[in-house]
């Protein structure tokens, strides 16, 4: 009966343990960019020596770029551009698509994604995991929201004839992204030509094309 209770409150105690595992222990924990220690994330800068500006980002009131071939510019506040968002799980992105433009395929590895359209009307999508590989898809207008799951590929594609305009959350201060094509075309060394051409069943010049592009 002994063991018994105390297997009971060592299951309490690690119960509690791990559900506070992720309660800050201090109000924040600006991140030092420039410091010389590496860990997982940024360490923090001396609390003396953090202002407002540590917490502040402007400017995502102003266009993007879109005059690329994707027809797109994503304005990320990710805790290297915002440094108050270090430790806190958050961050934004405003993405500007010119008419017919596309944020290509692509992963988040670190965070899921809620999108909310302010201006346009976009088609976008997401595809499940393997062997499914269902493609989850559907056309949102200006008020919509829609949610991409964590590490999942998704897209979106202005379907419109005028400017479209999305905000989005991220559950990282850090998320990440991989642009497919980028990811696996554009690597650094190149991925061998003929384990693409056997995988996309294609030529190894065909892969090769490809690979110049990226």
């Amino acid at each position: 009966m002994a063991r018994f209770g105390s297997f009971l409150i060592l299951t309490f105690v690690f119960s509690i343990t791990t559900a506070s595992a992720d309660v800050p222990l201090q109000d924040f924990c600006v991140a030092d960019l420039k410091g010389p220690v590496l860990v997982n994330g940024y360490t923090c800068k001396h609390p003396s020596s953090v202002n407002a500006n540590d917490f502040y980002f402007g400017g995502l009131h102003m266009m993007g770029n879109t005059s690329n071939p994707n027809g797109s510019k994503v304005t990320s506040v990710y805790v290297t551009q915002l440094p108050g968002l270090n430790t806190l799980g958050i961050s934004l992105a405003r993405v500007d698509f010119a008419p017919r433009g596309i944020n290509p395929p692509h992963t988040h590895p670190r965070a899921s994604e809620i999108m909310t359209v302010l201006e346009g009307t976009l088609e976008v999508g997401f595809i499940t995991s393997n062997p499914e590989n269902r493609h989850i898809t559907r056309v949102l207008c200006k008020g919509d929201v829609f949610v991409f799951p964590v590490n999942l590929v998704h897209y979106q594609r202005n379907i419109g004839n005028t400017n479209a305009i999305t905000i989005s959350a991220l559950s990282s201060q850090n998320p990440g992204v991989m642009p497919v094509a980028n990811v696996i075309f554009g690597a650094k060394p190149e991925i061998p030509s003929d384990i693409l051409a056997k995988t996309f069943q294609t030529t190894k010049e065909n892969i090769s094309n490809l690979q110049k592009k990226f």
